[in-house]
């Protein structure tokens, strides 16, 4: 899904919970005098929402002294308030009624990140009449919030629960009528929370006779009604900040995963995606394993436990910001910079400490170190810059590092490389059953998703003998030949056989090898790792962006629907009322991107196993 809007969700997701912590009250930075010391209360789909947006120091600038999830084991605190933010449901309201009953917190700002029903919040207030806590529940909120912003120009729809909007939810043939309406239901739900923290209401296109149709509709129906009670619309009055926005309506292009099956499956070759690729990176936060060698003891040596370290990559580290859209090897290059720049700023610190501390005592060379003291002051003033500059610089030799174990042990390179060229229908230097059979080239899962990639892209499917060879080699390999069993029924539906979806031509080119990253004093020996350097490519998403935002014909997508919840009357129309091209002004287009889960390649090779099992 993508949206041509102005402003960053980022912004608007982090001002929003804000004001909810600051008692739904504009938070004002720099305003006078403590802030009002509470407690949040969250449960798993609030503290994914707040996570990746606000750390633990800035919930405590914001007088948040807790943060308990709602269903653990909390103590009263009688004299404090309690902000909570939690999802409506049956299971939540139940506990939120028992904590007014137990009298847990001194009042009670209630506020659901979706909206809450009739039914429910009646519930609530006969249990605070019954607990006589009427006056204690201060103020109750829909906040609109159900989505989780990862960075200023991309969202997610789902974390808790994500299998129920899952690519294998919506395509296992078993899936009931009402089983889907609750999928569609989720899924416009998210969207309708995003479009009201936007503050804009979206022109929608989507293809024909896809899962995105479907969400099309209901979202179409959703804003339709809010938009015609002017008096309650969401999408109206200053709350929003409205006239901060261009002139121009946002496009919403809703499209389905099965226009592109082969993307996910791509072995990457940027900072970013590897992390997200062969790491375990979550919610902006990666996960690493370190091993630290051996220890000694009476039965001799045993490998030491494993450390489990955690880092946050966000937008505040300015090295990802600026790297994390990089080829590896690049990346690899720039921490051994940042480094050695490090060092050289390091070692000027402790030359001018060791000098002071040599003439310090002769009175006469005091004059004469007045320039060293004057440069001495300055190199500690900065020594808060210099520590975190250290940090980020562990954080990321130690993420490039695993990053780079993995690339070494599974041979990526070669893999990004050769799925490149078959995406691009480039003639190959090797053949597939070659690297399928070589026991030294990745893992079953790797010769699996390149398999998978050339079968997706193949302008004609592999004969049936050709096909058992294939399965053979494959399944020698130790592969699980359930996905393809899939992605064959799939191709077979789809009808894909002859057209599959086209990539351009575009391919990556190795480039000499990287003289820093080279040499051996550096943190990162690359040797044997191809330096590739990306090209751009026209991916299917892209191109259907492209067409729509600026209202080519084109047979892609001709045919795609078009929505206008703000035209109250009459029903869509697949010829679109607006025949301006969707920029902003002169700064060009801006592209927000949001997906109803956001997986990995293994999570989506598991997912294509489930749904090609017998």
């Amino acid at each position: 899904m993508a949206a041509a809007a102005a402003a960053s969700i980022r912004e608007r997701q982090t001002v929003a919970l804000k004001r909810m912590l600051n008692f739904n009250v504009p938070h004002v930075k720099n305003s006078a005098g403590e802030p009002v010391w509470k407690v949040l209360i969250y449960d798993r789909f609030g503290q994914d929402i707040i996570s990746p947006l606000l750390s633990v120091k800035e919930l405590r600038d914001m007088g948040i002294t807790l943060h308990l999830l709602l269903h653990s084991d909390r103590d009263p605190i009688p004299d404090v308030p309690a902000v909570y933010f939690v999802m409506p449901t049956e299971e939540n309201i139940d506990r939120l009624c028992q904590d007014l009953r137990n009298q847990l917190y001194e009042s009670y700002y209630l506020n659901f990140i979706s909206a809450i029903s009739r039914s429910k919040l009646e519930d609530i207030a006969n249990a605070a009449l019954a607990a006589s806590a009427v006056t204690q529940v201060a103020k109750v909120f829909d906040q609109y919030l159900n989505f989780i912003t990862l960075e200023d120009d991309m969202f997610v729809l789902c974390n808790q629960n994500k299998e129920i909007v899952s690519y294998r939810a919506i395509n296992r043939t078993d899936i009931t009528d009402t089983e889907m309406e609750t999928v569609m239901d989720t899924i416009v739900d998210s969207l309708f929370c995003f479009f009201v923290t936007l503050g804009a209401v979206p022109i929608i296109r989507c293809s024909r006779g896809t899962a995105a149709e479907m969400v099309a509709v209901k979202l179409d129906k959703k804003l339709r009604e809010n938009l015609r009670d002017a008096r309650n619309s969401l999408f109206t009055g200053d709350t929003l900040g409205a006239g901060q926005f261009s002139f121009q309506r946002p496009l919403l292009v809703l499209v389905d995963r099965n226009i592109d099956l082969a993307t996910p499956l791509h072995h990457t070759w940027t900072y970013q995606a590897l992390v997200h690729d062969v790491l375990d990176f979550h919610l902006n936060r990666v996960n690493l394993e370190e091993s630290s060698g051996t220890e000694t003891s009476p039965a001799g040596a045993r490998p030491k436990r494993k450390n489990k370290k955690s880092y946050d990559l966000t937008p505040v580290d300015k090295f990802w910001q600026k790297h994390k859209g990089s080829p590896f090897p690049e990346v690899a290059e720039s921490v051994q910079q940042e480094l050695e720049s490090y060092r050289a700023q390091e070692d000027e610190v402790k030359r001018l400490k060791s000098i002071m501390g040599l003439e310090g005592e002769d009175e006469g060379a005091i004059s004469m170190l007045s320039d060293n003291t004057a440069k001495l002051t300055s190199a500690v003033s900065s020594l808060p810059e210099l520590l975190e500059k250290k940090r980020l610089i562990d954080l990321h030799t130690n993420v490039a590092t695993a990053v780079l174990e993995h690339i070494k042990a599974r041979k990526l390179d070669v893999y990004f490389e050769y799925e490149e060229k078959i995406m691009s229908k480039t003639t190959l230097d090797k053949s597939l059953l070659d690297i399928i059979s070589d026991p030294d080239a990745g893992t079953p899962e790797d010769k699996m998703r390149l398999f998978l990639i050339y079968y997706i892209s193949a302008q004609q499917a592999p004969s049936e003998a050709d096909l058992e060879q294939y399965k053979k080699a494959l399944t020698d390999a130790g592969c699980n030949l359930n996905p393809l069993q899939y992605i064959k029924q799939w191709k077979a539906f789809a009808k894909m056989a002859s057209a599959p979806a086209s990539y351009g031509n575009t391919t990556t080119k190795p480039m000499g090898l990287l003289s820093r990253v080279m040499n051996t004093g550096s943190q990162f020996v690359m040797e044997g790792v191809k330096n590739l350097v990306l090209k751009q490519q026209n991916l299917p998403v892209t191109r259907i962006l492209d067409n729509l935002m600026e209202m080519k014909s084109n047979p892609e997508t001709d045919d795609y629907r078009y929505f206008d919840p703000k035209m109250l009357r009459g029903n869509d129309s697949s010829v679109p009322r607006n025949k301006n091209p969707f920029q902003e002004g002169k700064q060009g287009k801006h592209i927000l991107y949001g997906c109803s889960e956001l997986f990995n390649a293994t999570q989506f090779i598991k997912q294509l196993s489930q749904l090609g099992q017998k």
